[in-house]
């Protein structure tokens, strides 16, 4: 591992200047013509600083997706890196990229564009150290991770299929820049209420209000929470009606739900999927499923996980630690195809939850 640790560490400002490149070229989720021109970069980087082949993947609706090779092998390794953003074009003006006191700041930087640079320069690492592995790497860049892979999701499943191993770049948790061995999974439901419209002041008795309906489906979703589970329901966005003086006759609200594991998942669904109307002449009507299985942390995800560790601990003079986080990835879709470890991008150090900025020493 000398070797690579060396190399990389002469070519930080190799990888800062890779870094503001990309950052600099905005790629918000359904920003398509920017993410096809992001994709192309990254083919064309990809080929120059690993000496690898690239596909891209075209789509009609979303944004191109880039798969690339690096060495030969009878099996592989699976790296996965999205590179679309939650930042809107123009982001850029009021959040430029720089950097101060060993920071780098910029939309994108956090997540996950800094993890996407250090996969690249440690393939290339291993290039120029004439390291040959006795695996095929498949680095795959989606474009769609942001709002849920619904163009991506086939492809990632398919390479995860065929991978010994899954290694995700996204930026590491807490300070010490701990791996992600659990994730939770994902389920987005809409819920659709019908009720009986009638005049507020003249006939209210006639109706039945879809909107308090939908109240009491909220309440009675909210009573559902385990946080010592980990099990988690939320309503996130609810309208409905079409006056002040007129009994709701329709309401919609979208519900997200979160557990750590399947199990967990198949015990909540049915609840979800069989919600009856409590009060008289409204239809409650359920929507949806599950985004993201769990990344569960089984014992495949913890042989990776102390692999790494040691590989710190002895190589690198590093305490690799692991946390569990709430939030889904790339990750949950491999998780129940392939060993996955995740959060093996950069890590900010006394901020735990941060969205544009970095700590790039590490």
């Amino acid at each position: 591992m000398d070797p690579i640790f060396q190399t990389l560490q002469s070519q930080q400002s190799l990888m800062e200047d890779y870094l503001k490149t990309l950052v600099e070229m905005e790629s918000p989720s359904h920003d398509k013509e920017a993410l096809d021109e992001v994709a192309e970069w990254l083919s064309q980087t990809f080929k120059d600083l690993t000496g690898g082949t690239t596909t891209i993947i075209p789509d009609n609706q979303y944004g191109n997706h880039v798969r690339c090779e690096f060495g030969q092998g009878d099996s592989q390794l699976l790296i996965l890196s999205h590179f679309d953003t939650v930042w809107p074009k123009g982001t850029l003006e009021r959040m430029p990229f720089k950097k101060e006191n060993g920071i780098a700041y910029g939309p994108g930087v956090f997540d996950m564009k800094s993890g996407l640079i250090q996969g690249l320069f440690a393939l290339k690492a291993l290039k120029d150290a004439g390291i040959e592995l006795d695996k095929k790497v498949v680095f795959f860049f989606d474009s769609d991770e942001e709002i849920g892979n619904p163009s991506s999701r086939t492809y990632i499943e398919e390479e995860a299929k065929k991978s010994d191993a899954v290694f995700v770049l996204e930026p590491a948790l807490s300070d010490e820049g701990s791996l992600k061995t659990s994730r939770k999974g994902v389920a987005i439901y809409d819920i659709e209420v019908n009720g009986i419209s009638a005049h507020a002041g003249i006939a209210p008795e006639e109706g039945s209000s879809a909107i308090t309906e939908l109240a009491y489906q909220t309440l009675f979703l909210n009573s559902l929470n385990d946080y010592e589970q980990g099990t988690t329901f939320n309503v996130g966005k609810v309208s409905g009606g079409t006056a002040n003086n007129v009994v709701a006759e329709k309401s919609q609200a979208t519900l997200d739900v979160r557990a750590k594991t399947k199990s967990e998942f198949d015990r909540v669904i049915p609840i979800i999927q069989n919600l009856k109307p409590h009060f008289k002449g409204t239809e409650v009507i359920t929507r949806g499923g599950v985004n993201r299985f769990p990344l569960e942390r089984d014992d495949r995800v913890l042989e990776l996980f102390q692999t790494a560790q040691e590989i710190g601990k002895t190589r690198l003079n590093i305490e690799l630690t692991e946390k569990e986080t709430g939030g889904g990835s790339d990750g949950n879709l491999t998780a129940p195809l392939a060993p996955t470890l995740d959060g093996l991008g950069q890590w900010v150090a006394g901020h735990t939850q941060s969205t544009n900025k970095l700590y790039w020493r590490r």
